[in-house]
């Protein structure tokens, strides 16, 4: 009896450690893998980069959740979320940041203005970065570390340029760009294929990205009678700017670039807004190849309407993990060249792949409009 006490007692000891023990060589075995993500999420333009991050966090959710098993062993995504306020100079400290913890890749920058500068960071590091960075420049550094999200502003300013042009039939433009590399990128590219079409620029106005009071430019512009206004910027310029065309009793048409494509721009001009035409990279997303299905788990997950850039943040984020897949490593200098070559579905897209500069081929754009306080789709043309 004392012999079988004594059994009872150890067994009662060491079962606990044993299982103990267990537990931590299986979570042990779990690799970590550290991603890297940075967008403005604070200040003005925080919901475009909240959007951007929830199409990631689902992205990672759902790759977790199959336990995938890289280079032999069971890994998680692990995601390293930074602020980088849309500013070009706390973009590259978060940048360098982001590379001292380790990250095996990296999704973003959202603005072309922190992602330029910060591409050269994780160039250096040998690191994969695939951004929502719409400027020309970001791909054209000779990095074979760039990649987008989202198509170009070559490809769509020069398809916005041709089609007010061509099948809207204006001729006389101004353009006003925040000289930023996103609104002065997409502006000299809509600019590019204005004059080719044979449209004619009036003339060629600045401001920047904290501005609210246009009414100087504007005056200056109204007394050449411009039929569209092109702005190269975000709503939080493009909204108060058409209110002011308004007050000022101009009748011109406000066109600009996707970040004037949300529900906000609509909000802030109001009345004004009417009739303004905007841009944005691929299709709607009701036409989307998993648009609809999207849409659902997105609203499900987060509780809110999916707005502009998680679709193209999910598409990204799944790019940069089948890459991993295909080359079975999380070593950056080993799943790189699988990610330049990737060619697969998702949700924006049935034939997402890259160009040799890191440029995604499928240059689809769709040409917006409000009608009755509401963004209605004039029509959707394949880019260059």
């Amino acid at each position: 009896m004392k012999y079988r006490t004594l059994l009872l007692s150890w067994l009662k000891l060491i079962v606990p450690c044993v299982f103990s023990c267990w537990v931590v060589m299986a979570i042990a075995q779990v690799q970590e893998v550290k991603v890297g993500f940075a967008a403005p999420l604070t200040g003005p333009q925080a919901h475009y980069g909240k959007d951007m991050q929830n199409g990631i966090i689902l992205a990672f959710e759902e790759i977790n959740a199959t336990r995938p098993h890289i280079g032999g062993k069971e890994i998680k995504l692990v995601l390293l979320a930074e602020d980088d306020q849309g500013d070009p100079r706390i973009g590259t400290m978060v940048a360098q940041k982001l590379v001292d913890q380790g990250i095996r890749g990296m999704l973003g920058h959202f603005n072309s203005g922190t992602s330029i500068p910060a591409s050269r960071i994780y160039n250096q590091a040998g690191v994969p970065q695939i951004a929502m960075a719409t400027a020309p420049e970001y791909t054209m550094q000779g990095y074979k570390t760039t990649f987008r999200m989202m198509t170009s502003d070559t490809q769509q300013g020069s398809v916005l340029g041709a089609y007010v042009v061509k099948k809207l039939g204006y001729k006389n433009i101004a353009i006003v760009d925040d000289r930023t590399a996103y609104g002065q990128g997409l502006a000299n590219e809509f600019e590019k294929a204005v004059r080719g079409a044979g449209g004619h620029i009036l003339r060629h106005e600045f401001t920047n990205d904290k501005a609210v009071d246009f009414r100087a430019v504007l005056t200056n512009l109204k007394r050449l009678n411009p039929e569209i206004i092109f702005y190269g910027g975000a709503e939080m310029q493009a909204a108060p700017m058409v209110k002011q065309m308004r007050e000022l009793g101009m009748k011109a048409t406000l066109v600009s670039g996707e970040m004037s494509k949300t529900e906000q721009f609509i909000k802030l001009g109001g009345a004004a807004a009417e009739g303004a035409i905007v841009s944005l990279a691929g299709l709607p997303l009701e036409k989307m190849p998993e648009g609809p299905a999207y849409k659902i788990k997105y609203e499900k997950r987060f509780d809110k309407a999916v707005e502009v850039y998680s679709p193209y943040a999910y598409d990204g984020a799944k790019a940069l993990f089948a890459a991993m897949k295909k080359a079975d490593s999380t070593d950056p200098t080993k799943y790189l060249n699988a990610l330049a070559a990737i060619h697969m579905s998702g949700i924006t897209s049935t034939q997402l792949a890259y160009d040799t500069h890191g440029n995604l081929k499928d240059g689809g754009i769709t040409i917006y409009k409000v009608k009755k306080g509401l963004w209605s789709v004039l029509e959707s043309v394949v880019g260059k």
